[in-house]
């Protein structure tokens, strides 16, 4: 392959840098992890022509990196290796690289040329088929929440909230412009960084915690493209932050009595005429009406997929706007789903249940596969929920990692739309994550217990 029969797109980026020197190509894990290698950059038609060979534990290995031998793809099967193809139009540049760099993202396929159905980019897509065989195309966004903290931790190995913003111990003031301008340096960055990988950033804001701030992105009209966009958004984050001497996390709940970092996605569905079908009537037969039923009826056999670590479960709080009932409402945000105010042509729900931790491909499946199931049953929602939720429906989704994976292993629906194969692989994971975490007796039980009982 010569560099004329390159796509547009890699051409493009050769010629805007002639001095390119390595590329990181990588595909996203279980946890929304890239892995991946670094090529040369003369590499780089070889990896169009062939693929990028991983081994086909990869996609599923556990937080900490290690293999997960439940899944049967370890040792079990020789841990062979899979091609993984590059997703067209993922060539960018990586801005914070101090060498000039560009990175690609992969998708595992089969020996045959199919979908290997462990890559969490093929469950979304998976999921797009079956909207699409209704004729319908999904337009999504996602926010993201997130912290900065000091490099280093304190002496305890807890996370420092920088102080560059606020002062130690103060909140941050919620929508307070002034927090925004202290990191003026870091941001700008950040806004330049998207505006080279044609990252559509959209509005930034400080949010209640120390250093916690939220980043939207603008809607697209291709589900896979909006989760990819929001990998490289955590990525653009973190590496900007770490250029500044400062760290970015996404971690759930950093902090037990502050607020948690969400990933709220908006979504609208739009037909073959590009006409959004939820400007329509909005009585509970409605396509709206029934999307909301669905989620709202799997949400809770979906909540480890929406809160996939340990960690995630201290996020959910009574009057935390983390929602702890399937519930909906308009304009609320107490309600797990909530319907903004808009134009007809901007109508659209807001699934405010994912955490910042989680994989934005399977949140993305999940949610979508719920408003299919939606639909495809005709389901029709409980009344709305006006004013707090919290005091009106008792707590009923799953609040702890174990309970969550047992309503997700048992679930006819997550088998149906993310695959049998696939739930039972993700338990796995899960399953071996949480008992080596439960191996480990934090501080806290020391001092509660060990010389009081």
């Amino acid at each position: 392959m010569s560099p004329a029969d390159l796509p547009a797109d890699a051409r493009a980026l050769i010629d805007a840098t002639p001095d390119l020197e390595f590329i990181a190509a990588y595909i996203v894990d279980i946890n929304g992890i890239v892995r991946g290698k670094r090529l040369p950059a003369a590499s780089l038609d070889r990896v169009y022509r062939k693929g990028l060979n991983l081994p086909v534990s990869t996609p599923l290995l556990d937080i900490w990196g290690q293999e997960v031998e439940a899944t049967g793809l370890a040792l079990a099967s020789g841990d062979a290796d899979r091609p993984c193809y590059p997703v067209a139009g993922s060539l960018r540049p990586m801005p914070w690289s101090p060498r000039p760099a560009a990175q690609m993202l992969l998708m595992m396929h089969e020996p045959d040329g199919s979908r290997f159905p462990g890559d969490p980019r093929a469950i979304l897509a998976s999921v797009l088929d079956r909207l699409a065989a209704r004729g319908l195309t999904p337009v999504v966004a996602t926010e993201l929440e997130f912290r900065l903290f000091e490099a280093e931790p304190d002496a305890a190995g807890r996370p420092i909230p920088t102080h560059r913003s606020t002062r130690p111990g103060r909140r941050s003031q919620l929508y307070g412009i002034d927090e925004l301008d202290a990191l003026d340096d870091l941001f700008g960055d950040i806004e330049r960084a998207c505006a080279a990988q044609g990252l559509p950033m959209d509005t930034l804001i400080a949010e209640q915690g120390e250093g916690q701030y939220e980043i939207n992105l603008e809607h697209v009209g291709d589900a896979l493209l909006a989760a990819d966009q929001t990998i490289l958004l955590k990525r653009t984050i973190k590496a900007c932050a770490r250029r500044h001497g400062l760290a970015a996390s996404f971690m759930a709940k950093p902090f037990g009595d502050s607020s948690g970092n969400g990933m709220h996605v908006h979504v609208s569905l739009v037909d073959g005429n590009g006409h959004n079908v939820f400007s329509d009537s909005q009585d509970e037969t409605s396509p709206l009406m029934q999307c909301v039923a669905g989620l709202l009826e799997t949400m809770a056999e979906a909540t480890a997929i929406f809160a996939p670590h340990d960690n995630s479960y201290r996020r959910f709080q009574a009057a935390s706007h983390a929602p702890l009932a399937p519930a909906w409402g308009i304009d609320n945000r107490t309600t797990a789903v909530r319907l903004p105010l808009a134009e007809p042509a901007a109508a659209r729900l807001e699934h405010r249940v994912a955490g910042a931790d989680a994989n934005p491909y399977l949140v993305l499946a999940t949610v979508l596969a719920g408003m299919e199931h939606g639909l495809s049953q005709a389901l029709v929602p409980p009344a709305q929920t006006v004013g707090d939720a919290y005091s009106q429906h008792a707590a009923s989704l799953p609040d702890a990692w174990g309970s969550a994976i047992e309503a997700f292993e048992a679930s006819d629906f997550i088998a149906d739309y993310l695959g049998a194969e696939y739930q039972r692989w993700y338990a796995a994971a899960k399953r071996q994550e949480r008992e080596r975490l439960r191996a480990i007796v934090p501080v806290a039980e020391y001092d509660a217990y060990l010389r009081t009982v």
